[in-house]
């Protein structure tokens, strides 16, 4: 992610603001596997500088997607780019409802242009393979049920009472709530983002000062501490908690700096036993070799520690992986370390890569 960080140190409170809200906006994409354009990146330096204004942000990344390189972008990175700039504008505004016609709202504002749904409730029923549940998915809400169950979760909220609560209580409770919310996935995609606008709004609307950064720089735990907030094997003895997000929101809400990695979630694995995860961390047969090919297909700017949240091994683990593919003529790094990208060599499948 672009580096905005030297702005909190040297600005005014208003910069440094806009800095946070950019920070979280750009972290945000991560959750999908999005990068934004340079050419946004710059444009957004720009809006920190105070040159111009977010609103010229946006018409002038509009404008660049018209333009004869602005084409040549994928549709992901024109997603990235705004979205971002959606979130941004939503993050620096007052406005807010907790309710479902407010979070159709928030879907509508970030994906109108992108997506055909836009702010419009999915009427067919869904599931998702996740690399913390080894393949399994979540049970998202059933269609029909999407707006009753949301309205229910939304007047339980309004009725709560925070009042003489203890932080700890608060973190749990809250906690449990955007689960909640979250667990219902009332839109075909874009929900993660949707709800982490949602909740950074709703938790300023409440009085807490939000540390937005926690939200740039940890936005696949966010989503894979819903996940696991919202499974549960009795069979196998796997419980939903929230003990994870709770760590998230303790870091977001009290400062804390409880670490956040999404290996750590990944059912079966007990803590001192993350270090020892293996290759296969999906119920699907495909070996670790074929999943960080595919990876770096969709994703070629990827990076090894992005890779080693998305594949659930070690990033050592994941250097050995990559060496052994370079080895073998599977992929080639272009560029500098840390600026270049990954190509994948076209030609007859070697078995032998393992």
């Amino acid at each position: 992610m672009e580096d905005y960080s030297e702005y909190l140190i040297q600005g005014e409170p208003n910069k440094r603001e806009r800095v946070r809200n950019w920070m979280t906006a750009i972290g945000l994409q991560d959750v999908d596997g999005l990068t934004p354009s340079d050419y946004m990146l710059e444009t957004v330096r720009r809006n920190i500088e105070g040159e111009i204004t977010i609103d010229e942000v946006s018409r002038l990344v509009d404008e660049y997607y018209t333009t004869q390189e602005g084409l040549k972008q994928e549709a992901r990175t024109l997603e990235a780019d705004k979205v971002a700039v959606r979130i941004a504008q939503l993050l620096s505004h007052q406005t807010f409802g907790l309710g479902s016609n407010y979070l159709a709202l928030i879907h509508r504002s970030l994906f109108e242009g992108i997506y055909k749904f836009a702010g419009t409730y999915r009427d067919y029923n869904i599931s998702k393979k996740e690399l913390v549940l080894k393949g399994e998915s979540v049970r998202y809400e059933h269609a029909p049920l999407i707006l009753p169950t949301l309205k229910y979760e939304f007047d339980q909220e309004d009725k709560f009472s925070y009042k003489n609560l203890t932080m700890d209580e608060m973190v749990k409770h809250i906690s449990r709530f955007v689960a909640n919310v979250w667990q219902v996935h009332p839109f075909g995609e874009g929900n993660t983002r949707t709800t982490a606008v949602f909740t950074i709004q709703y938790l300023k609307q409440l009085g807490f000062k939000v540390a937005n950064e926690v939200f740039a720089d940890n936005s696949k735990y966010f989503r894979n501490a819903l996940v696991r907030a919202n499974y549960s094997n009795i069979q196998y003895g796997i419980k939903e908690t929230t003990d994870f997000l709770e760590r998230f929101f303790r870091n977001l809400l009290m400062g804390e700096k409880n670490e956040l990695k999404s290996r750590y979630m990944i059912i079966g694995t007990s803590w001192n036993e993350v270090e020892r995860t293996q290759e296969n961390v999906s119920s699907t047969q495909e070996t670790t070799a074929e999943r960080i090919i595919e990876e770096i297909r969709k994703h070629p700017f990827t990076t090894r520690e992005q890779l080693a949240e998305v594949i659930g091994i070690t990033p050592d683990g994941i250097k050995k992986q990559l060496d052994k593919l370079k080895k073998a003529g599977k992929i080639r790094h272009v560029g500098a370390t840390k600026k270049g990208h990954w190509e994948i060599i076209e030609k007859q499948e070697n078995k032998d890569i393992i």
